[in-house]
């Protein structure tokens, strides 16, 4: 077979494409090219125009595949504008993030990368892990809590985010995507109280922050200054107090956990996500001490298999350290992958559970 892409074109035999072009199915465009060898043009499967015989055509994973072999691209379909599929999701996410005051239904966002809306759908929810509506939700949601500090009222970040009304704001934003309600978060917590204690611990620095509702930031630092900037960026305005006494039994669980001494941290917390965090978050705490899991290994516990990038996020905007164990994943090659508070906390982290 002339295909090729081994990782993505390993189910494509010369038979699929051949029915694929036949039928003209657009759910292929992108995955591969028919290219034509009597008149020397290439198209997407799903190209209207007459099929050739099927000796004269041979399949290639792109248009750069194509071209290289000496066919020029049909004017007709445009196959050259057809990405493949990480690139067409990677294309529509920044479409979505840009135009977030136009509607953006599937059929406007299909024609963008030059999909159908159906196809488009069943390919975004497979390498994202969410749908287009959900991300576009989430994504205008990121929008409005942005907008909410600086805005003159709601009313005004909600437009601005591309919310057409109220409902829709509530609908995309529950009240656990915020923790408060949007007009204190405008006001940058103003009436929320929130306490933190900073103590030593086996890789640095140690600050530990709750509400009434549970732990909301663990993190790991150099300096009492650094964590404490972390903790007031987001609620600049927030009642935050330091308690040194009243979070010791929260922060010697988080400690004994650190040293090696406990098997599982079980502490109440307060922290906002979305549905796909948790799902990942969970799968963490579910893995034994001393293990790591590749992103690849989580993305297909949870079912989706291309989802792998959703989950390296889902990891990195994990707020709580070791109560959830992101350092537990590591790269699907071996390599340590990334970690907010240092690849040589990570290291020691692993290290001190295995024992080492």
């Amino acid at each position: 077979m002339s295909i090729v892409d081994a990782g993505m074109m390993k189910a494509l035999t010369d038979e699929v494409c051949w029915q694929a072009m036949i039928e003209r199915d657009s759910r292929f465009d992108g995955l591969f090219v028919c290219a034509v060898r009597s008149t020397r043009i290439y198209c997407r499967p799903s190209c209207p125009a007459r099929k050739p015989r099927r000796e004269h055509v041979a399949f290639y994973a792109d248009s750069a595949a194509a071209e290289s072999a000496g066919f020029r691209a049909c004017k007709r379909c445009r196959p050259q504008s057809v990405p493949h599929e990480a690139e067409m999701v990677e294309q529509v996410c920044r479409y979505i993030e840009s135009n977030l005051d136009q509607p953006l239904t599937l059929a406007v966002l299909g024609a963008h990368v030059g999909y159908s809306p159906y196809h488009l759908q069943r390919v975004f929810k497979r390498v994202v892990g969410i749908s287009p509506r959900q991300y576009v939700e989430a994504a205008r949601v990121d929008r409005w809590k942005a907008s909410l500090k600086a805005a003159d009222s709601v009313t005004d970040a909600m437009y601005s985010a591309g919310f057409n009304s109220s409902s829709a704001v509530y609908d995309g934003a529950p009240a656990s995507a915020l923790g408060m309600d949007p007009s204190t978060y405008r006001r940058g917590g103003r009436g929320v109280r929130m306490g933190y204690t900073i103590v030593d611990s086996p890789l640095g620095r140690l600050l530990v922050a709750a509400t009434r509702c549970g732990v909301a930031g663990v993190s790991l630092g150099d300096s009492d200054a650094t964590l404490e900037a972390f903790l007031l960026a987001e609620f600049p305005n927030a009642e935050i107090f330091r308690d040194d006494v009243g979070f010791e039994p929260w922060v010697r669980a988080v400690l004994c956990e650190l040293s090696g001494e406990q098997p599982h941290v079980d502490l109440p917390l307060d922290v906002q996500a979305t549905a796909f965090q948790w799902r990942v978050w969970n799968v963490l705490r579910a893995i034994p001490r001393g293990e790591t899991r590749s992103y690849g290994e989580i993305a297909r516990t949870l079912g989706q298999p291309t989802a792998a990038r959703a989950v390296a996020r889902a990891c990195a905007t994990n707020p709580v350290a070791v109560v959830i164990p992101c350092h537990r994943v590591v790269r699907d090659d071996g390599g340590m992958g990334g970690y907010r508070w240092g690849l040589g906390r990570k290291q020691a982290l692993l290290d001190r559970e295995r024992g080492d």
